[in-house]
């Protein structure tokens, strides 16, 4: 009997109904903010992976900058220019 009493303590049911509506009802939900933690995670593997593509951009300009050998080497291999009278073949990867 002292369970039921318990449970019929006003300041026990008010204590319940907060922590229902904080869970559940309040637009800072729960559920939002584990949405919120996911798309967070994802923006920071999103970022990690930009600037890796940075620094390896940032490096092949400076190394086009310094050899003209590398520029004509990316210009064939990227953008697949070539120099008069040369013809192209491109072979698919598997």
């Amino acid at each position: 009997m002292k369970v039921f009493r318990f449970v019929r303590n006003k300041y026990f049911l008010a204590t319940v109904a907060f922590v229902v509506w904080m869970l559940f009802f309040d637009h800072n939900n729960l559920f939002l903010h584990l949405d919120y933690r996911s798309t967070l995670n994802e923006l920071k593997r999103s970022k990690e992976h930009y600037q890796n593509q940075i620094e390896k951009t940032s490096t092949e300009v400076e190394l086009m900058k310094k050899s003209p050998r590398w520029m004509e080497k990316v210009a064939r291999e990227q953008y697949l220019m070539k120099k008069d009278g040369e013809d192209i073949y491109l072979i698919p990867e598997k």
